[in-house]
């Protein structure tokens, strides 16, 4: 929660256009691709699978995709976010040290 005497909080706030320079502003298109892959291959992968009809040993095909591909594009999914994110965070981290190391100008 945020103390009463924020610059970011209050009346005066409400309305404002959010600041571009906001980092998660920069990312935020990645984060909407990887919410629709997530969806398409949670949702639309699920539903076609029953017109998957050949078997991988005992088991049906459609079965593994709906089941076991699902999680696996999750965990997949989890780590691309992981390596990006973490140059994004490499990136972000070397303009702040080059910013530092200029110092005051003046």
């Amino acid at each position: 929660m945020l103390p009463a005497h924020a610059p970011d909080s209050g009346p005066e706030r409400v309305g404002v256009p959010l600041d571009p320079a906001l980092p998660d502003l920069h990312h935020l298109g990645f984060k909407l691709v990887l919410l629709a892959v997530w969806a398409a291959s949670s949702f639309g992968v699920g539903y076609f699978a029953e017109y998957l009809q050949f078997r991988i040993g005992p088991w049906p095909f459609s079965y593994l995709v709906a089941a076991q591909g699902g999680v696996l594009v999750f965990i997949v999914l989890i780590w691309v976010y992981y390596w990006v994110m973490r140059g994004y965070d490499r990136r972000a981290d070397e303009a702040a040290s080059a910013r530092r190391d200029a110092g005051p100008r003046g």
